[in-house]
């Protein structure tokens, strides 16, 4: 069995038990918010969902890289029993030959473990994702994405709500409801709550029939990957490499690109930057790509640049 395909496995029984976490903590109605900065909050569902996330993978693969959001006590345990267990559906699925032999070093896992804090502290439930992204030698190559509230509005059954998607560069992607995106019509997602100039003139240049204004990068990206939205505008600093990972991976299983402005890859080993200081640009089709990215202010890129530098 391969690294990779046991990874995504692990990460899917993982996810799962994370989402339990972020509903059980809601439920009690004791989210301990700390304030990390502006538009930055963390909650005890943050924390104890990637403790819970870190700790377990850590202990099936104890020499690959993890890198989470939060800034936690590295030696501070989960509370949460650890999850070992693997997802059988995921280990049925064939590794491509290009990924049969990688080895640990190879490997850094990004873990978002509560994408959309702010609007899951809101009650804006369908917007919370968790994230957790697989970088193989620097390429963002498989993704895991789990709503644990998804169709929260529609189940009673609280035991069936949410749901885990995974996919894989070469594989595919499992778990979506995929259509292809309104012919004839030019709908992009972008952000709820971190509103711009930069962000506004970039959209009013592409003319859409529709704006979709949401929180979270990887709810932002699913709405792509399942055809509510042509694309993802944002071209602006703030998204980290964390919300990035599992959704570009997952994307580009299914024939889509995740790149900065300007058109290029970002990447994804250990030493890079965190920041995507070049903002983020997520298309339904690579086909498609080049006509977003030039359809972006230049002005907008070279300022972008600008502060980049700074």
């Amino acid at each position: 069995m391969s690294l990779l395909i046991k990874l995504i496995s692990a990460s899917v029984s993982v996810a799962n038990k994370a989402g339990s976490i972020i509903r059980e903590i809601m439920r009690k109605g004791d989210l301990n918010i700390v304030d990390k900065g502006i538009n930055d909050l963390q909650t005890e569902a943050d924390r104890r969902a990637q403790r819970l996330i870190v700790s377990s993978l850590t202990k099936i693969f104890p020499k690959i890289t993890i890198i989470g959001e939060e800034q936690l006590d590295a030696n501070e345990a989960s509370s949460d029993s650890l999850v070992t267990s693997f997802d059988n559906s995921v280990l049925t699925v064939k590794c491509p030959q290009e990924y049969v032999d990688i080895k640990d070093e190879d490997v850094v896992v990004w873990v978002d473990p509560l994408d959309g804090t702010s609007e899951y502290t809101q009650g804006l439930l369908d917007h919370v994702t968790v994230l957790i992204g697989v970088a193989v030698k620097g390429e963002a190559v498989a993704g895991v994405i789990h709503q644990p509230y998804y169709n929260y509005k529609l189940e009673t059954d609280a035991s069936k709500l949410g749901r885990t998607i995974w996919g894989m560069n070469g594989v595919g992607a499992f778990g979506i409801n995929r259509k292809q995106p309104p012919e004839g019509k030019r709908i992009i997602t972008t952000t709820r709550s971190h509103s711009s100039k930069a962000i506004n003139d970039s959209i009013k240049a592409m003319n859409p029939d529709q704006v979709i204004e949401v929180g979270g990068a990887g709810h932002k990206v699913l709405l792509v990957i399942e055809g509510e939205a042509h694309a993802y505008i944002f071209p602006s600093p703030g998204c980290k490499k964390w919300d990035t990972c599992a959704p570009e991976a997952l994307l580009r299983s299914i024939g889509g690109k995740l790149t900065d402005v300007f058109g290029n890859s970002y990447k994804y080993d250990s030493t890079v930057k965190h920041a995507n200081d070049l903002g983020v640009l997520a298309t339904y089709s690579a086909a498609v790509h080049d006509w977003y990215c030039n359809a972006i202010p230049e002005e907008v890129k070279i300022n972008l640049l600008h502060k980049s530098n700074m």
